[in-house]
């Protein structure tokens, strides 16, 4: 069994608070990574498609995870999405989004859902 996990000081500081309504601007998503690539021109990063569903369609995310993960650990899982993140521009791609995932001090921790729900669906 591997070790848990540490924070750094820095991870243990909280950000300063915010109100409900700054909350309610995010707009958290349940998505299916579909497909998942390791672009040619970055060592860091992780191209993948996510089914948000009906509503909001397939988009193009980029993680920089490659040093833990491949592409293929993500594919047909379920994660948490921010979906209204405006764009970034990867490569001569934009990224869409942005999955959550815990923040440790020796590694980025997916967060797949551990019961299926329906694409699209919202996170609070």
């Amino acid at each position: 069994m591997s070790p848990e996990p540490t924070q750094s000081a820095v991870q243990l500081a909280t950000k300063p608070s915010m109100t409900y309504a700054d909350f309610d601007k995010l707009d958290l998503r349940v998505g299916t990574v579909i497909e998942a690539s390791a672009p040619e021109w970055s060592a860091k990063l992780i191209r993948y498609v996510v089914d948000f569903g009906e509503t909001i369609g397939k988009r193009v995310l980029f993680s920089g995870i490659r040093k833990w993960y491949a592409p293929e650990d993500l594919i047909g899982k379920q994660y948490c999405f921010v979906v209204n993140l405006e764009p970034k521009k990867m490569g001569e791609e934009e990224s869409q989004g942005m999955m959550m995932m815990a923040d440790t001090e020796e590694r980025p921790i997916l967060t797949p859902l551990s019961q299926p729900v329906p694409n699209g669906t919202v996170v609070r």
